[in-house]
């Protein structure tokens, strides 16, 4: 992102969006694929930009040419925005399909995590959390309180890793079973982060990197994490 920032900031200057300028910004956003939020926040940082310039009178004379080159530059980002590809998985349970994805999400993820699960009771699944967390990734936890008193519940356990945790603390039950990674990826089923789950239940546990569901539910993420941490 800050490469993408800087580019347009060079690019600015001699008021043209070369040939060479919008291949390097495509190649940059190609290779760094951006959620719907982010690619608006780079389509307002181009306006702010030639606004800016908009305000100096030395610039006048230079509005059409700086009008050219935010065109350019919202239509490249644009054109990215439509070729983004939407990646979905899905798997079921009984059986390890479903713990296995989760494990291998934890493990693959490098900047962030944020899970929100009715209970977690799965050894295998709280390891991996932990090695995330120790790590370096931030991660945090919203969980039922109630479940959390369960036998066999590993939310006090993370707390005690240093995991950020935050309960519902109602009577009504805290029930979201996603998590989201990195920002790019969220799974979300029926599939309870428990053994029991793996080894009996008929549950279903979907993936899928399309930015505006994810957007979706860091929004509610974020609203549950205000509201009970």
């Amino acid at each position: 992102m800050q490469a993408i920032l800087e580019l347009l900031g060079h690019s600015i200057d001699d008021h043209v969006l070369s040939t060479k300028e919008k291949r390097a910004l495509a190649a940059l956003l190609e290779a760094q694929p951006l959620r719907g939020d982010q690619l608006r926040q780079l389509r307002n940082h181009a306006f702010d930009l030639v606004q800016e310039r908009a305000r100096q009178a030395q610039y006048a004379e230079s509005m059409p040419a700086l009008i050219n080159w935010l065109s350019g530059i919202v239509k490249t980002l644009d054109r990215v925005q439509h070729q983004v590809a939407v990646r979905s998985e899905v798997w079921f349970s009984p059986g390890d399909e479903c713990r296995n994805a989760v494990i291998s999400h934890l493990r693959r993820s490098r900047r962030q995590i944020d899970i929100c699960v009715f209970t977690i009771a799965d050894d295998r699944i709280t390891e991996a959390i932990i090695e995330a967390h120790r790590r370096g990734v931030p991660v945090r936890v919203i969980s039922d309180d109630d479940k959390s008193e369960d036998r066999g519940s590993d939310i006090e356990l993370l707390s005690r890793e240093g995991v950020a945790v935050a309960l519902d603390q109602s009577q009504a039950h805290m029930h979201h079973k996603f998590a989201i990674f990195d920002q790019h990826k969220v799974i979300n089923g029926s599939f309870n982060w428990t053994r029991s789950a793996s080894r009996y239940n008929e549950e279903n546990l979907v993936a899928t990197t399309d930015p505006g569901q994810i957007e979706l539910f860091e929004a509610q993420f974020e609203s549950l994490w205000e509201r009970f941490s």
